[in-house]
């Protein structure tokens, strides 16, 4: 069976998605509709077109990233986390045999928020791992599968050294996960863009969308600073290969300070840090 991919968001569905001839994932205020129309293509034809690849790159020890050149829909970076278990964050759309034979073996992967479920499931069904996603974001998937694994709660260990924590925001069911043991010993978070980088590397920002410049609640962004400052990271990776190098627990905790002062309309200017 061919499964459509919308070519704005990238995500795979099934039919009973597809009928109406719009993505469900698009037309969600968080995201958008292409200005020139929806459109879809198959995994098939984008692998018969030979114009995409799907790049593994070692980003430190025990941490790579993967990347789809040229662009496609969000443009996402995923990362393959292998400490106790190699577990895969997040998801890019493009997998062809090339990839598989780079990647190796897979334990098991886990999605940040409905934007990069790309095709999770070619992955999960491919690799014949758990796919896990909470379950306050499941009216969001749009190819069942019985790979797919609804947790729920606030945390799950998915290994000795990897655990998901739900934060809210963006999504109901947001989820970051922590690599306790990354960087060193030092921790290391991958955020998806529940928590983005933004150009100063030295701060982090949070948004309800990206694309439509939908600000959080200040209150919602207290929560989920409470949630990740009892979390023990030193780097923040997020889905669009932007790194806090060091001391991003800090970050985070400034970074929403300012970003809930400035809701409130405190702004004030501050010496870079």
């Amino acid at each position: 069976m061919q499964f459509l991919i919308c070519t704005t968001c990238g995500v795979q569905m099934d039919e009973s998605m597809t009928q109406d001839d719009v993505c469900p994932i698009c037309t969600d205020e968080r995201q958008y509709v292409n200005p020139n129309g929806q459109s879809w293509t198959t995994l098939s034809d984008m692998i018969s077109s030979g114009t995409y690849q799907t790049t593994v790159t070692e980003e430190q020890s025990g941490l790579q990233s993967l990347v789809t050149t040229p662009k496609f829909g969000i443009g996402q970076t995923a990362y393959l986390v292998t400490g106790t278990k190699r577990i895969l964050w997040d998801c890019v759309t493009y997998l062809d045999q090339t990839v598989i034979d780079a990647v190796g073996q897979l334990d098991a992967m886990a999605l940040s928020h409905p934007h990069y479920y790309a095709t999770q499931v070619e992955w999960a069904e491919t690799f014949g791992i758990p796919l896990y996603i909470h379950e306050a974001d499941q009216e969001w998937v749009t190819r069942p599968s019985k790979q797919i694994v609804f947790w729920s709660g606030d945390q799950l260990a998915l290994s000795e050294d990897v655990i998901l924590h739900r934060i809210g925001g963006h999504f109901e069911g947001a989820t970051v996960l922590e690599w306790t043991t990354g960087n060193d010993g030092r921790g290391i978070l991958l955020t998806g863009d529940i928590v983005r980088v933004v150009a100063d590397r030295a701060w982090v920002s949070f948004m309800y969308s990206y694309p439509n410049l939908i600000p959080l609640p200040a209150t919602t962004v207290a929560e989920m600073a409470s949630v990740l400052k009892d979390v023990r990271f030193n780097q923040i990776y997020d889905a669009f290969h932007k790194i806090v190098v060091t001391d991003a627990n800090a970050a985070v905790a400034r970074s929403a300070s300012r970003y809930i002062e400035a809701l409130n309309g405190n702004v004030k200017k501050r010496e870079r840090q």
